[in-house]
């Protein structure tokens, strides 16, 4: 019999949620597990033991293996990578010291300090090497000098370095010769080359990627070692995919060659699933938010297409790689509430995470938590995980008010409901960041709520913005693994232009040079899509390029489609540019001079799809599948005796009337007073404001 069946993990800090999905008969398990910080493998291995029982399957049944992981994000933003070293141009040893001459847009003009890099100066060295902005070769690399560098480092033991020369990205021979020296010199050692992690120019950006993917190198290697090691174990021989930043997936060979592009893993596999949610419930523009234990990731989603940026950041660094656009802040259902010295209380950045979590949870948590507040409010059961992971309401409630309550002269419940309108007040100011603040109103969009605690926070967060829909997936807190099944293998390979190139006077002139250098990109695409194993008549190759205004400092960049370059789709190409430009920046100039900077190519290897449930029997009728009821807590109103519905029983047809409790394995999504549920063909939970 043929595989048909996918895993699909993602790693969260708290919880490790999982899909066993069968592509033949349609049917889906999901499960999560608690997170083992201490090892992430373990988590990992637990989950997929767990779903397997629960199909009823076993590992040879495996087709494919994705994984949303967090550890190349964790070790740069925690500080956690081992010592690495970078080789460069002679001269140009302070290239990340020295940086761009900007200040983040909250920093203090006269306080701010720069952060320190991925590799300090003392472990830059240099070599004597040089090519012009064309990459023709002015001084030859010096071999010799090359050889003592590797020696150097050999001796002082590091496991990876990264290799940045001057203009690398037009001629990669010089880093590709010092590869091979320190492969003589210093066998092991793992090298991270410019021309390879982002061959285009700007020499602190393209330093600075080369720099954090030589840095992850070690620990994502190591991370993925592991779990292929367990997976192999268990008897999983299927071949394991990792997401990365754009929404794509690739193999375990290029992730440990380029863990960088795996930094937004976790966040972009939670888009790419709510777009199939929002287009499954007929909305192709969305807000998307992912409420987890530790953050919410934010997305703003225009015609079902999430924006994908180059100017993104990871921690305090810029990232010039293709990333999906996603907005995070520390809110989440273990975010920690706290009181001030002035009497002002907090909820988050700081969280219980997975260890100690909650005190609810009793695993040693003394600090009270947004879980903890739901708790007090009858939001959650008392149970989390299908009744496997108790939780106690007394301690939440000793906590809250000890810490909370005590301070600010509330009762407990008034301290709870503070607790969680304070961290919804958060989430709703980040949706605005990416709403409002880029020019779009967010009551033109349908709120996607998703992860374990996003449908507890979504009614309130639609009446601070006005949102009039609300949309709640079929399993909420293991969207993020539907979205692994839901994405495709994908990889961007670019190009800059050279100088004299850039101009774009007569279209037609420019027309072959462009075409031919554009062709060479799809064939470089098309190699590395044979090398992850994707069939011809599967593959796709989308064009795009970075254009910008003579004399500008940034470029946008506009999508050009597929197929071969004509003079008509390039005049086309330059329109968009206009369109773009006047779109984000109100004004465009359509006689000033344009510049093309940057060719891309999109590679993507369609994969089989997750497919969408199949319809249970005929629902409809006014409040059918109801259940219990418990007290909840609500703002303004106090404790309201609210029906429970059992997520499963919710056929589509339903309807019924907020206040109500929907309880699922995976989440616990809360309809308010003043909203009305519906639930859809495709079993989305429709929430709208009446």
């Amino acid at each position: 019999m043929p595989k048909t069946c996918t895993l699909a993990i993602d790693v969260g800090g708290t919880f490790t949620d999982i899909t066993f999905a069968d592509a033949a008969t349609g049917a889906t398990w999901v499960a999560k597990t608690p997170s083992t910080p201490g090892d992430l493998s373990e988590g990992f291995i637990t989950a997929v033991r767990k779903v397997l029982a629960l199909a009823g399957r076993g590992p040879a049944d495996v087709l494919r293996v994705f994984h949303g992981t967090t550890t190349a994000t964790n070790a740069i933003l925690e500080g956690k990578t081992p010592p690495t070293a970078l080789v460069t141009t002679a001269g140009f040893k302070y290239v990340l010291e020295i940086g761009r001459h900007d200040i983040p847009r909250h920093g203090n003009l006269y306080g701010w300090s720069k952060p320190t890099r991925p590799i300090t100066p003392e472990r830059v060295f240099e070599v004597t090497e040089r090519l012009d902005v064309d990459g023709s070769v002015l001084t030859s690399l010096d071999e010799d000098e090359a050889r003592a560098v590797a020696r150097h480092l050999a001796q002082l033991g590091v496991p990876s370095v990264a290799v940045v020369f001057l203009h690398a990205y037009a001629n990669p021979a010089h880093e590709q010769r010092m590869h091979a020296i320190l492969a003589e010199e210093y066998p092991g050692v793992l090298v991270s080359l410019s021309s390879e992690v982002l061959p285009q120019f700007r020499e602190f950006e393209r330093s600075m990627a080369t720099a954090l993917n030589a840095a992850v190198m070690p620990p994502v290697s190591r991370y993925v070692g592991v779990l292929r090691e367990a997976l192999d174990a268990e008897g999983v021989e299927a071949p394991l995919l990792i997401m990365k930043s754009d929404g794509g997936v690739t193999s375990a060979a290029t992730c440990i060659r380029q863990p960088v592009q795996t930094v937004l893993s976790g966040p972009a596999a939670g888009v790419v699933g709510a777009v199939s949610v929002g287009r499954s419930a007929g909305f192709g523009d969305i807000i998307s938010i992912d409420v987890g234990g530790t953050s919410a990731d934010i997305c703003l989603i225009r015609d079902g297409r999430p924006e994908i940026t180059k100017d993104g950041m990871i921690g305090p660094f810029p990232m010039k790689l293709p990333i999906v656009d996603i907005h995070t802040i520390g809110a989440g259902g273990g975010s920690i509430a706290a009181v001030t010295g002035a009497g002002r209380l907090t909820v988050g950045p700081r969280s219980a995470g997975a260890e100690p979590g909650p005190v609810c949870y009793r695993r040693g948590g003394s600090e009270p938590t947004v879980t903890d507040a739901h708790l007090v409010l009858g939001r959650i059961p008392t149970a989390l995980l299908g009744g496997e992971l108790p939780l106690d309401v007394n301690a939440a409630r000793a906590a809250i008010d000890t810490r909370v309550g005590r301070p600010l002269r509330l009762g407990v419940e008034e301290a709870a409901a503070g607790i969680v309108e304070i961290i919804d007040n958060a989430m709703a100011r980040a949706i605005r960041t990416v709403s409002v603040g880029r020019g779009h109103d967010p009551r033109r969009f349908a709120l996607v709520a998703f992860g374990g605690a996003g449908p507890l926070h979504a009614c309130r967060l639609a009446e601070l913005l006005d949102i009039p829909m609300v949309v709640v997936p079929p399993r909420p807190g293991v969207l993020s693994t539907w979205g692994l099944l839901d994405t495709d293998i994908r990889a961007t390979f670019v190009r800059t232009v050279g100088t004299a190139q850039r101009r774009m006077g007569d279209g037609a002139a420019v027309v072959p040079t462009l075409e031919s250098a554009w062709a060479e990109l799809e064939a470089q695409a098309r190699v590395w899509l044979d090398g992850e194993q994707v069939p011809r008549d599967q593959m796709r190759f989308e064009r795009a390029a970075d254009l910008r205004y003579e004399h500008q400092s940034f470029e946008l960049t506009c999508p050009l489609g597929a197929g071969p370059l004509t003079p008509e789709r390039l005049n086309a190409l330059v329109s968009t540019f206009h369109a773009e430009h006047r779109r984000l920046y109100t004004y465009d100039l359509p006689n000033a001079p344009i510049e093309l900077v940057t060719l891309r190519v999109t590679a993507i290897g369609a994969l089989p799809k997750r497919a969408a449930p199949k319809s249970l029997s005929p629902g409809g009728g006014e409040g059918r599948a109801r259940g219990s009821s418990r007290p909840v807590y609500f703002r303004g109103r106090g404790f309201v005796e609210t029906p429970i519905y059992p997520r499963d029983d919710l056929t589509p047809g339903t309807t019924f009337d907020g206040p109500a409790i929907i309880e699922q394995s995976d989440s616990t999504p809360l309809v308010a007073p003043g909203f009305r549920a519906r639930v859809d063909e495709a079993h989305n939970l429709l929430l709208e404001r009446v």
